[in-house]
């Protein structure tokens, strides 16, 4: 019998899709479960307020909440580094580690993993954000050599909002970005409905996607020692890399 694995998902308390979609990846899976630990997330905004969401301090309390259920690995499904500095998420997970004694990735660190892997220096960001939060993150990526000027965002800032925005926005946007020759597109917000669309957009325009939901439970799958190769029709990022 396979060694039972428990992940841990630190959520957005506003996020109403990734804990579905994450339940979904590993479905296939029967060895592994997932668990969840919330913390306060209204809105994404460069605001001081809106920024103090992401204080490490509340953040480490739900991680040690996911402690309790002696998950094996612990990860963060948001975002919040691309526009706060790479060096932000890399902080979280020494500070989640040295309180839990469990080991911690997140969905932008897991992303960048897998852009280095993929050699990718040109990926389109498909996100629902305002201007400022968008151009901040497009800075943060040219500082690790990756082009993210082709791309599209909705100008929305509150967070319970960004599951209603429908698959055919989602659709439109990718559809725009590909006709500008984009070849690697990262949808960058766990809040979007997006990661059960990831194998229809690969096929139809033979890309790569690299959703944010996915891209946590791919690392965090990886760090617990799973195959993630069992894991078929969530895109090529569990598939073939």
């Amino acid at each position: 019998m396979s060694k039972r694995i428990r992940i841990g998902i630190l959520t957005p308390s506003s996020n109403t899709v990734l804990e579905p979609l994450s339940q979904k990846i590993i479905d296939q899976l029967p060895e592994v479960s997932v668990h969840f630990s919330r913390f306060t997330v209204h809105r994404i905004a460069l605001s001081s307020d809106a920024l103090a969401q992401f204080d490490n301090t509340k953040i480490i309390e739900a991680a040690k909440l996911l402690a309790d259920a002696y998950v094996d690995v612990i990860g963060w499904s948001g975002t919040s580094s691309g526009w706060l500095g790479f060096e932000q998420d890399e902080k979280l997970c020494e500070e989640i580690t040295a309180a839990t004694g469990v080991p911690a990735t997140t969905s932008v660190l897991a992303l960048n993993k897998l852009v280095k892997k993929l050699g990718v220096e040109k990926m389109s960001l498909v996100t629902p954000y305002t201007d400022d939060v968008q151009e901040a993150i497009i800075r943060n990526y040219a500082t690790i050599g990756v082009d993210c000027d082709l791309e599209r965002h909705l100008r929305q800032s509150h967070n319970a909002g960004f599951a209603d925005i429908s698959v055919a926005t989602l659709d439109d946007m990718v559809r725009e970005v590909v006709k500008g020759g984009a070849k690697h597109v990262s949808v960058f917000c766990t809040g979007l409905k997006a990661a059960q669309r990831v194998d229809f957009w690969e096929e139809k325009y033979n890309i790569c996607v690299l959703d944010t939901v996915a891209t946590v439970m791919w690392d965090a799958l990886r760090i617990s020692g799973v195959d993630t190769g069992r894991i078929v029709g969530w895109g090529k990022l569990f598939q073939e890399v």
